[in-house]
């Protein structure tokens, strides 16, 4: 890796930028696509295919400070269960639209925290994700697991449903750190839900573990990791906190004092990084690691991996179909969000129609710089004879593009014939060499720390 002095040179420690699971971002969304729009793109999905859909549970029994989510808590049932029947009523809408043949190659329960429903809530909603589209023949659905908020009866519904992989959010173990975050989850706690998860047949595993946290140190990140890895998931998302208090009204309740400079930052995910390669587990992309055997690491090894609102993923599906407040959808044509408040989106749906709200209509350009971010983010390098092959753009215009990104980091990229390389020395600036390909404003958007 670069000296810090060098990477400070070059902005890292500065900049402000988008995460790039999605081109255009979020900010740059409009209130342009409506729901009859997003029902039309459902309606010429051809026949057949196999999509992605993503179901959102906005609900959870405590807030934590350090989330960014559309959320909000509750601690009865009532809305919960006013919502299902929401959900129930968007699925039915969806049914009517979809054309015939459409199978589910990824199901992704998220949130908030989905398992605060009840065993029979979660039978009622499988059930009526059944009645849309049935599993593809290597189907995943994934669900995002509280530690605190499972048990055996909700474990049953979800095996029963065809759940095969599990997320799990750890941020850290430290009982200071977790105090100061809002979210207190024991070692024990979730170890517990591991055990309980792997006994019902679950094999696959995902845990997510956040840098940059207050009070956060090298021993701190270091013991966490360790106590991680004792749990052995299969893969791990390795995420910078972003601390955006004008966003996150409840990250005000964070010592800001007590959070890392951007360069001990780097210094916690250096720490945390060397522990998961020393253990054996693959590098995906600039934040993710995984087993050797597991997808994403297959994904990774044959070019095949990709970007999107959750990270790195091994899902090639070119229909991703969020239902709930606030999800986002993303077709071949572009971007479609719901209304983010939940009272606006449930009012939309119960008039019978989708609540989209906001979205992005890909033009010709949209595509090609999508493309180029994704190549960047997830292999550190940009194939040019792909690009020229299936976008509008010359070799000519290409190289341009190219050397232009290249000028603006002393030309310590590699650029050839074959394309655009980022070095490993390279690698903490990806996010910002991905901006270097960005066409839009970003300088009202409020991005989080590039590191």
């Amino acid at each position: 890796m670069m000296t810090k002095t060098q990477l400070a040179d070059l902005g890292l420690f500065d900049a402000k930028v988008p995460r790039y699971t999605s081109y255009p971002t979020s900010p740059q969304f409009t209130p342009s696509i409506t729901g009859d729009m997003f029902a039309r793109w459902i309606s010429v999905i051809p026949e057949g295919s196999a999509i992605s859909l993503y179901i959102h549970v906005p609900f959870c029994r405590r807030l934590c400070w350090f989330c960014a989510c559309r959320t909000q808590g509750t601690q009865k049932e009532a809305p919960v269960r006013a919502y299902l029947q929401v959900l129930k009523d968007e699925l039915a809408l969806l049914q009517a639209t979809l054309p015939r043949g459409v199978r589910l190659a990824r199901l992704h329960w998220g949130g908030g925290t989905p398992t605060l429903l009840s065993a029979d809530m979660m039978r009622e909603l499988a059930e009526e994700i059944a009645k849309v589209a049935p599993f593809a023949p290597d189907y995943e659905f994934s669900v995002e697991i509280d530690p605190n908020e499972i048990d055996s009866a909700r474990l049953d519904a979800l095996a029963a449903a065809g759940m095969n992989r599990a997320s799990i959010g750890v941020q850290d173990f430290d009982d200071e750190i977790q105090r100061a975050i809002g979210r207190i989850q024991s070692f024990e706690a979730t170890r517990s839900a591991i055990d309980m998860i792997r006994a019902h047949g679950v094999e696959s595993l995902n845990a997510d573990i956040l840098f940059g946290l207050p009070h956060q140190s090298k021993e701190r990140i270091t013991e966490s990791v360790q106590k991680l890895l004792a749990l052995s998931p299969d893969r791990v998302a390795l995420y910078g906190y972003a601390h955006v208090p004008w966003m996150a009204k409840r990250q005000q309740m964070i010592p800001s004092e007590a959070l890392p400079t951007p360069e001990e930052r780097l210094d916690l995910f250096e720490a945390a990084r060397k522990l998961f390669v020393w253990d054996g587990y693959a590098e995906i992309g600039i934040d993710h690691f995984a087993r050797p055997d597991d997808g994403l690491t297959r994904a990774q090894n044959t070019g095949k991996l990709r970007r999107n609102f959750q990270g790195y993923t091994d899902d090639t599906s070119d229909v991703l179909i969020g239902l709930g407040a606030s999800s986002i959808s993303r077709f071949p044509q572009g971007y479609a969000q719901n209304a983010p408040a939940t009272s606006a989106h449930t009012k939309k749906i119960e008039e019978g129609h989708f609540s989209t709200s906001r979205g992005h209509a890909f033009s010709d350009e949209d595509k090609l710089r999508s493309r180029l971010i994704e190549m960047i983010m997830c292999d550190f390098r940009i194939d040019a004879a792909e690009i020229v092959s299936e976008h509008h753009i010359s070799t000519t215009e290409l190289q341009k593009m190219m050397t232009e990104a290249n000028m603006r980091f002393a030309n310590r990229l590699s650029v050839t014939a074959e394309g655009l390389f980022i070095p490993e020395a390279m690698r903490p600036l990806t996010r910002l060499i991905a901006r270097a390909f960005d066409a839009y404003d970003l300088s009202k958007a409020g991005h989080s720390s590039a590191i």
